[in-house]
């Protein structure tokens, strides 16, 4: 799909799903390209067919996170077709095992720090160089109240936003001086998946769905959003 060279070129892991398929829309409606970022095929077909409805136009990359050597194609195949990345949302991940530390399988926690963590980190090392090459480019990473509020059995996914906290924020740091900014967002408790799987007791039915906290989304990875190195708690 042909995206012209003055709209802004966005990336969105996740994208199939949830937060991030809610986010790609409301950015493709904002009149972004997005290029959407997902292992299932289907869930981004199904995205692409409803930014396609609304106007938008995105490119779909079916990629599982875990793959290193993935992601370092992903950044050279987007400088090849734009020379350049206005911004990304970090947005996809796992919630892993809710268990004893000492109970948890090993493959479960590496998963965790994998795809919270390394494949975020992946992801800067891959993107940078096209996130500087834009007039004003934003990256906004998903976190969590669970890297601050530390409960029994959450301790995969807990440390891994936490460590995802001190990657976000010392890229921040980094990029003080450039036209990147950086960000987090703690989107609370919405309708999702991960949510439905980590309290499959809760009534679904009461949380808000996940579209309430595109709008702000939307405006974190706009270039009028000047802040930087900030922790951004979603509230109705």
């Amino acid at each position: 799909m042909n995206s012209s060279t003055d709209e802004r070129i966005l990336l969105v892991t996740g994208a199939s799903r949830g937060i991030g398929r809610a986010a790609a829309v409301a950015l493709a409606k904002a009149g972004a390209h997005v290029v959407l970022v997902a292992r299932t095929v289907g869930g981004l077909e199904e995205a692409d067919d409803e930014i396609r409805e609304n106007g938008g136009s995105a490119t779909l990359v079916p990629l599982d996170l875990k793959d290193v050597a993935g992601i370092d194609r992903l950044g050279a195949t987007i400088f090849e077709r734009w020379g350049r990345l206005d911004g990304f949302l970090g947005n996809a991940g796992v919630l892993g095992a809710l268990t004893p530390l000492a109970h948890l399988d090993p493959k479960v926690w590496q998963e965790a720090v994998d795809v919270n963590v390394t494949a975020n980190w992946r992801l800067i090392r891959s993107l940078d160089p096209l996130l500087r090459k834009s007039a004003a480019a934003r990256v906004l990473f998903l976190s969590s109240g669970a890297a601050h509020n530390f409960r029994p059995y959450w301790g995969s996914y807990s440390i891994a936003k936490a460590a995802l906290e001190a990657l976000a924020l010392t890229y921040a740091a980094e990029c003080a001086s450039t036209g990147i900014k950086v960000n987090l967002l703690n989107p609370g408790p919405l309708r999702t998946r991960m949510r439905a799987k980590a309290m499959p007791g809760e009534d679904q039915l009461t949380l808000e769905p996940p579209e309430v906290v595109a709008p702000l989304i939307v405006e974190m990875l706009s270039p009028s959003y000047e802040n930087n190195g900030e922790l951004v708690s979603y509230r109705k």
